[in-house]
């Protein structure tokens, strides 16, 4: 080829680097536009990411403050416990100190053999009234159900004798906590018993056949074989004397509430105990107690059965007891004795109580206000009374 076609071919070749050389740079361009976007990509996370850790870094310290004050004031807490439990060893020292310890309620069989033997002879004797009390139950003039609290078996009641709106409960059959309410109102509308207080007894309670009278708690120890009225002082959380209650081979004293051996009521009388025996082990047994020294001032042997009964109570020195069966039923009072001889069993009116859930495990007398408390089956219900008097019947 001559020197004349290179020069011809010239012009035609000239234009295919160019076109690739703005291709490449084209191709620079978008990579370099590529990169700028991910540049700022990145720089707009890194600036989220550096605000977010600045933000957590502010509540960290903004929690360990707060913790930090949590635990000082934690620590002034438990400085300030700790004062008041040193206090309170302290007061509890002192009480100690003024109040009589305890007195030993182990058996002392020669004194229980004295007190049978003193019983004994002052079984069925006449009965002296100490008031003018001639009432008798005619009907339950009202029912009212509380609430329901605790566990199937068990009693609610107030002071017998004194004046106190205080409630007090026994939950169950076997236990050693009572809780108190201040009024009838906290015991109505919480369920808990976050508004009651709670006092500890030094042993524990057998049966539903408990008592308080007059500032004291009336409850039943068992000890073997034998069974003890305890007296325990509600205000200064002491023992202040018990007795071992002078019968021998004692039996549930109700047919239908077998944890139940000695019922403790109160009427306007005082106090009496309903028990049985196996010395006569169809009927029950009643006996006048002294609230002060716990010794048993007369005892009778009652034409009550105790097949299919689930209750007592004592009204104006009678004897009242509720029968019912082991299916539920109507529980009745069935079955009445005058200690007195007033009033006739045949003349005493057959008292019938609503329609109930279970069974009464308890029926707790109230002579200040004429009413029963009782507790059926986990229900807590009062029974208003219409009375009459005995010679009306």
């Amino acid at each position: 080829m001559g020197p004349w076609r290179c020069l011809l071919l010239l012009p035609l070749l000239a234009p295919a680097p160019r076109a690739q050389q703005q291709q490449f740079m084209e191709y620079v361009e978008r990579r370099l536009t590529l990169l700028e976007e991910r540049i700022s990509q990145w720089h707009d996370q890194s600036s989220r990411y550096s605000t977010e850790l600045r933000d957590f870094k502010n509540q960290v310290l903004g929690m360990l403050e707060a913790a930090e004050k949590e635990r000082e004031a934690m620590r002034a807490e438990a400085e300030s416990a700790a004062v008041r439990v040193d206090r309170l060893e302290r007061e509890v020292d002192y009480l100690e100190t003024q109040n009589p310890a305890p007195p030993c309620v182990e058996v002392d069989e020669t004194l229980m053999d004295k007190q049978v033997a003193t019983a004994k002879q002052r079984k069925n004797e006449k009965y002296t009234k100490l008031t003018d009390c001639s009432d008798t139950i005619a009907s339950v003039r009202a029912m009212k159900i509380l609430k329901r609290f605790g566990s199937s078996s068990g009693l609610w009641t107030k002071d017998a004798a004194g004046s106190s709106e205080k409630i007090y409960v026994f939950d169950g059959t076997a236990n050693d906590t009572v809780y108190v309410f201040p009024r009838m109102r906290e015991f109505t509308l919480f369920s808990a018993t976050r508004k009651a207080a709670r006092i500890k007894l030094p042993y524990p309670w057998v049966g539903t056949g408990h008592l308080v009278y007059d500032g004291h708690l009336y409850y039943i120890r068992q000890q073997g074989p034998s069974f003890q009225v305890i007296k325990f002082n509600l205000a200064n959380k002491t023992v202040v004397d018990s007795s071992v209650f002078p019968a021998e081979e004692q039996i549930p004293v109700f047919g239908l509430s077998p944890a139940t051996y000695i019922e403790v009521s109160a009427d306007e009388e005082g106090l009496w105990a309903i028990y049985a025996t196996k010395e006569d082990e169809k009927n029950m047994c009643l006996a006048k107690l002294d609230p002060a020294s716990l010794d048993i001032e007369q005892m009778w042997d009652t034409p009550c059965p105790r097949e299919n009964a689930e209750g007592a109570f004592v009204v104006c020195g009678a004897l009242h007891v509720v029968y019912n069966t082991r299916l539920p039923s109507r529980a009745r009072v069935q079955c009445v004795f005058d200690v007195s001889g007033t009033l006739a069993p045949e003349d005493a009116s057959l008292v019938y109580f609503p329609k109930r859930y279970g069974s009464h495990s308890s029926l707790k007398y109230s002579p200040r206000e004429r009413q029963i408390y009782a507790w059926d089956d986990g229900y807590q219900i009062i029974y208003r009374m219409e009375m009459k008097k005995k010679l009306e019947v």
